[in-house]
């Protein structure tokens, strides 16, 4: 199935890999989304939406194990302090829901900031923009599409 973020890459002639997995919606945890598609957690990242209280709303990409540390995206963001978007929101912003987020396609362009981990890889697993689809793609494609500011913004969770 070809999603918007497929759509895009294609577009753009980026190389890419779809990998399917059955949905929990009980359990949309990257964790689990991981082991679904046979990668350790720290290579499938989670796309988080957040709010700046100057700058307005950002994409976070995070390693799946990691959680966001919410000062050091706002220094990198330009803001005081940010904070999650409620649940209620996301889809409104985005165009996506709940475990199905990614900054590809999104329906708006709002910035990107990206964990640095996301250098450490030659594919990464981000979600295709539907639950139960995973896109594996290049970390250098991935932040020149998205523009993605790179940054320290993730910590292991505790």
């Amino acid at each position: 199935m070809k999603t918007n973020a497929a759509r895009l890459l294609d577009s753009l002639d980026i190389k890419y890999e779809l990998r399917t997995y059955e949905v929990d919606p009980e359990d949309l945890a990257a964790e689990t989304v991981a082991a679904k598609v046979g990668l350790p957690p720290e290579q499938v990242f989670k796309t988080l939406l957040a709010r700046g209280d100057s700058n307005g709303p950002c994409f976070a990409v995070i390693p799946g194990n990691y959680e966001l540390d919410y000062k050091k995206l706002a220094a990198l963001s330009g803001d005081r302090k940010v904070e999650l978007v409620g649940l209620k929101e996301v889809q409104p912003l985005t165009g996506y829901i709940r475990g199905g987020v990614t900054v590809l396609g999104a329906k708006r362009g709002y910035p990107v900031f990206a964990d640095e981990t996301i250098e450490l890889w030659d594919a990464i697993s981000v979600s295709a923009g539907v639950r139960g689809t995973q896109i594996l793609v290049a970390p250098d494609d991935y932040l020149r599409v998205t523009k993605a500011v790179i940054g320290e913004i993730a910590h292991e969770k505790r």
